[in-house]
């Protein structure tokens, strides 16, 4: 674990890679097409120079409105990498939420998905620390930037920022289910150290596993089982934007003869009720399924 008094997460879960000959290797998958390990090095590197070419300062907020695509890993490293705060925000929130954790977290910029855009069209002109909207995935509107225009126009290199392990690397927001969502901030050390206590040390990943995580990526639980986890030992992880249904988990499941698969209590109850619930639509990869984040 580190201990020195300069530590960023990237260098860890995705530099440390390339030198360790995985450079070739798939690290992410989604419906489009792959992500190598080379490939997320590069565009993490683009991704932070994207924020250093408008002038996103170390510190700031970056929200990140994005369905799980190969898109989400180079944005949420970029940030981390040039010292920037990424917000992990939910997908399935009110323009209400959306607007009151914006303006909470004062984001500078906001990373969207295509497909989320109406839900934040509303938010427009009144929020008056967001100066940058990038879009993946879609077309892009006048009051945008196409995120994949953008990055094309990046160096593909860039020296970490010499950060802490315990300077604050992300911001996760409650379910909001109490009362309006809180933000909870966590550090450089903790992706890497929850990654060998509990991803290797109690889960048993490792380098050759093909992971699927139905709970998607700005979960807390999402975000170890599909990034942090898998990346640790330079596993695969498949990404999947739409909703995880049971038929979407069957077809992920067989199509990529996942290794591990991540799920929830009401999921695992509607597979098991499910006619197409059998041996022959899942992996014949499969050796371990793990449950949680539900209350």
């Amino acid at each position: 674990m580190p201990h020195s008094r300069s530590y960023n997460a990237t260098v860890d879960l995705v530099d440390r890679h390339l030198s360790q000959g995985r450079g070739k290797k798939t690290a992410f998958i989604d419906p489009t097409g792959t992500l190598t390990y080379a490939a997320l090095a590069e565009n993490t590197n683009r991704f932070a120079n994207l924020l250093t070419t408008y002038a996103i300062p170390r510190e700031s907020r970056i929200a990140l409105l994005m369905l799980d695509t190969i898109d989400y890993p180079p944005a949420f490293f970029g940030a981390i990498k040039a010292g920037v705060i990424p917000v992990l925000l939910n997908t399935l929130l009110t323009t209400e939420h959306y607007g009151y954790i914006l303006a909470d977290s004062r984001a500078t910029a906001l990373v969207v998905s295509a497909p989320l855009l109406d839900t934040i069209k509303p938010l427009l002109g009144q929020l008056p620390f967001l100066k940058h909207i990038f879009v993946s995935g879609g077309p892009t509107p006048p009051f945008a930037l196409s995120l994949t225009d953008e990055l094309a126009h990046q160096r593909s290199t860039f020296i970490a920022a010499d950060t802490h392990p315990d300077e604050t690397a992300f911001w996760l927001y409650s379910s909001g289910s109490t009362g309006m969502p809180k933000g909870t901030r966590h550090v450089h050390a903790s992706l890497m150290q929850t990654a060998r206590l509990y991803g290797q040390g109690i889960l048993g990943i490792r380098e050759h596993d093909i992971v699927y995580s139905a709970a998607k990526i700005f979960f807390a639980y999402g975000l170890g089982n599909a990034l942090s986890f898998p990346l640790s030992v330079g596993a695969t992880t498949i990404l999947l934007p739409d909703r995880p249904t049971p038929d979407a988990v069957f077809r992920t499941l067989h199509t990529h003869q996942a290794t591990i698969f991540c799920g929830v209590p009401t999921l695992y109850a509607a597979i098991l009720n499910h006619p197409d619930a059998t041996p022959a639509n899942c992996s014949q990869q499969l050796r371990l399924r793990t449950s949680a984040g539900e209350a």
